[in-house]
């Protein structure tokens, strides 16, 4: 997995290849194909309303930005119009989960597969896309973002449009000052397990007795809790077939009783990880365990890539015991909920076609995330802007280490909630290898019903 985006390249590569033979096949699909468009334009034409709800994946949870790119769309298609909720990661599931209830569910959500595919998707809530995989535009998606789209039972509940592997960071100036950069390679933007710890060390034996976070109020931003735990001592979080979790193993309590252990790790009950980045950014953190391409270049409270005091921000991947660490990878795309109007569902079709395919559009709507295509086609979102140098050390030195997408495991909504309350209890005195047993069982149970 380790070069998953190579190798989806790679694969799609050879399968354009195999389909240059052209041929009878190849015209019956292209009939489809204009099929299937002539039949969107037509549903496209009629009048409907849609509702668009959006976690706030970068920009779009900006209703400037998100209001940009429906004047777009409706310069195209004039008789769809789209009203917008803007969710958050505390509330969105509840507001989401409260309209199935009652039969009040919006017709779009901007979201990843956990939800799409493994929640919603797996309990029959959302319509198949797979009339939209078919397209041509569609033919160079990275076939591991595909199968993290693709149900168990071969339904596409979520259409890709933009990703990321998420990372940490910490505070150059912290770190100079506590003699600790030394630990750090700066070319590979990479440490060991022992070296992250003996920096760690230096750096609360300069004075700052909060290092780090284990953030742990909710499930906001538990990628970066996970992806430290399970690269210190090589563990993973899930088997490879996505079938149990494996947050029990001998290298995941080696890990967390090393983080325990460790002066300057403090788990905090209090915070989650929107919490830690705003403490990272003001100085009260030395380093952000929450931390990807869209928050290096954020420069809503500042400067990009600096602290609120306009220290230096240097993004470095996970500390690994092996030099080959895994990030945790985000995927977002988009849902329809089966509201049972077929109209609505052709018409929110057109939609997400538009603001991921359009060949005017599909660059804005990326980098209205802040993150990176899904598709080798789609070049130079970030070429000529700001960012442009930070957008290329991010896909050049982090992006090949993303990692298993196991986030489409069964069970994956208990998972979340058990890995926080598991690091609540460690962190209150509980025994690292009893909670960690506690959570592997709950969350299997989970899995299997």
């Amino acid at each position: 997995m380790k070069k998953l985006l190579l190798t989806g390249l790679t694969l799609t590569a050879a399968g354009m290849l195999a389909a240059c033979g052209g041929g009878k096949a190849e015209q019956t699909s292209a009939a489809a194909d204009s099929q299937a468009e002539t039949k969107q334009e037509a549903q496209a034409g009629e009048a409907t309303e849609l509702s668009l709800w959006t976690y706030p994946v970068g920009k779009w949870g900006d209703a400037a930005t998100v209001e940009g790119i429906i004047k777009n769309f409706n310069e195209k298609y004039p008789n769809i119009k789209v009203s917008v909720e803007y969710l958050d990661y505390q509330n969105g599931d509840d507001q989401i989960n409260t309209a199935i209830e009652g039969k009040q569910a919006p017709d779009i959500v901007l979201e990843g597969p956990e939800r799409l595919v493994a929640n919603w998707g797996a309990k029959g809530l959302m319509v198949d896309l797979k009339d939209l995989f078919e397209k041509d535009s569609a033919s160079d998606i990275y076939d591991p973002v595909k199968t993290a789209c693709k149900s168990p039972s071969g339904e596409y509940y979520e259409y890709p449009a933009f990703m990321v592997a998420h990372c940490m960071a910490v505070n150059k100036t912290m770190f100079e000052k506590a003699d600790a950069l030394q630990y750090l390679d700066l070319d590979t933007h990479t440490w060991t397990t022992e070296n992250f710890l003996k920096a760690v060390q230096a750096v609360y034996d300069s004075g700052q007795q909060n290092v780090g976070a284990i953030y742990c109020s909710s499930q906001g931003g538990d990628q970066g809790t996970r992806a430290l735990v399970n690269n210190l001592y090589s563990g993973t979080f899930t088997d490879k077939e996505h079938t149990k979790y494996t947050v029990d193993s001998a290298e995941n309590v080696k890990a967390l009783q090393a983080i325990v252990d460790q002066a300057g790790l403090n788990f905090d009950p209090s915070i989650a990880g929107g919490d830690e980045i705003t403490l990272f950014r003001n100085g009260t953190l030395a380093m952000a365990f929450c931390w990807n391409a869209s928050q290096q270049t954020n420069a809503d409270n500042g400067p990009a890539g600096k602290t609120n005091a306009g220290d230096e921000i240097i993004p470095m991947l996970f500390p690994s015991d092996d030099g080959a660490t895994e990030l945790c990878g985000g995927i977002w795309g988009y849902g329809i909920f089966d509201n049972g109007d077929a109209n609505k569902i052709e018409a929110a079709k057109t939609f997400i076609d538009f603001v991921c395919n359009d060949e005017a559009q599909v660059k804005e709507s990326v980098k209205a995330s802040g993150f990176f295509p899904v598709r080798p086609s789609v070049t130079g979102v970030y070429e000529g802007t700001e960012t442009a140098d930070t957008m290329k050390l991010f896909e050049e030195k982090f992006m090949p280490s993303m990692g298993d997408y196991y986030q489409v495991t069964k069970g994956w909504t208990t998972a979340r909630t058990e890995w926080w309350n598991m690091l609540q209890r460690i962190g209150t005195g509980g025994d690292v290898a009893t909670e960690a047993a506690t959570f592997t069982t709950n969350a299997n149970a989970a899995a299997a019903q």
